[in-house]
């Protein structure tokens, strides 16, 4: 079935720079970088990468980092909190966002 999102297209994000090499590289520099372990394990950031991938919604970072997580030995329910965490923060962040609605209604209603 062919979908809008190819996901033969992750094998070819290595060749993003074909069009922009200084810009790809530099990108590529930087994100090696992050994923480097640091004050967090490189398995805490992956589990974060995943949890972003279904905030923005990226099929290709969410199949990505669904392998990149089993590798680094995170299980299901390790990986399906993480989506949940992902989920609740961008719940929030929409319901948050209501105090200017009712701010708004507040400034007109007076």
């Amino acid at each position: 079935m062919k979908t809008y999102y190819d996901p033969e297209d992750l094998k070819k994000f290595g060749k993003i720079g074909e069009f922009q090499k200084s810009m790809a590289d530099k990108f590529f520099n930087y994100y090696g970088e992050v994923f480097q372990e640091g004050a967090l394990t490189a398995r805490e950031k992956s589990l974060i990468a995943l949890a972003v991938a279904h905030a923005i919604q990226c099929p290709y970072c969410i199949d990505a980092y669904t392998v990149d997580t089993m590798e680094k030995g995170c299980d299901e329910e390790q990986m399906m909190e993480a989506v949940h965490v992902a989920a609740a923060i961008r719940g929030g962040a929409s319901l948050v966002h209501s105090t200017q609605m009712m701010n708004k209604v507040k400034e007109i209603s007076m």
